[in-house]
């Protein structure tokens, strides 16, 4: 199986988690912005990472390769049966992918993406209003909502807590610090979920590349 696309996608990021967490073997191929090989168009028609390739199936969008990976391979079960776990597994992903992605994707954006990958200066008012305006209730909600077993869903892990830290690597990505003692269990939460095997090779690799560029 192939994913297609950049670790740094918290997209394709929570997508390569979730298949480790599965017990999945993947490859990731480079490839967005306008790169990567014929089979990624084919994949994802509009060049939204990322693509998934599986023998002659291809898909794109993150939720939906993560909706084929848990029904080709039922266990480890990381999207809850019961019918409220699972439509509260599927709230922490849309809460993800739309309202902290969408905040801390303009501070990552207009502060890594456009001057290093771009070559051209972002919009450091619209990252700094972000992180500043929108960012604190994204953090106040998490802060309210973290059980005390460390996971959002079922007091283990889930496609919950994929979701929900993935983003929060771009954050380290560019050096942005949770205030840990306003926040401690968002802090030692994101701290425990990218700490997980799933996540940590890529992660290290992704503050490496930070560092080199």
């Amino acid at each position: 199986m192939i994913v297609y696309g950049n670790s740094l996608s918290p997209f394709v990021r929570k997508t390569l988690a979730f298949a480790a967490e599965k017990g999945i073997e993947v490859e990731l191929v480079a490839a967005g912005m306008g790169g990567g090989p014929p089979q990624f168009k084919l994949a994802s028609p509009f060049g939204k990472m990322p693509g998934f390739k599986d023998g002659d199936f291809l898909l794109c969008d993150s939720t939906a390769i993560i909706t084929y990976l848990e029904a080709i391979k039922p266990e480890p079960n990381l999207i809850p049966n019961d019918p409220k776990a699972r439509a509260r597994t599927i709230w922490w992903e849309e809460f993800s992918d739309t309202i902290a992605v969408a905040c801390m994707g303009k501070m990552f954006f207009n502060r890594f993406v456009a001057p290093k990958f771009m070559g051209r200066e972002g919009d450091l008012a619209a990252a700094d209003a972000a992180e500043a305006t929108e960012l604190p209730p994204i953090l106040d909600y998490l802060e309210a909502s973290i059980p005390a077993s460390g996971f959002l869903i079922e007091d283990r892990i889930t496609l919950a807590d994929i979701a929900v830290a993935s983003p929060f690597q771009n954050l380290a990505v560019i050096g942005v610090q949770i205030d840990a003692a306003r926040y401690p269990k968002v802090t030692e939460y994101v701290a425990s979920i990218l700490g997980r095997p799933s996540y940590a090779g890529w992660c290290a690799q992704e503050l490496a590349m930070f560092k080199a560029a």
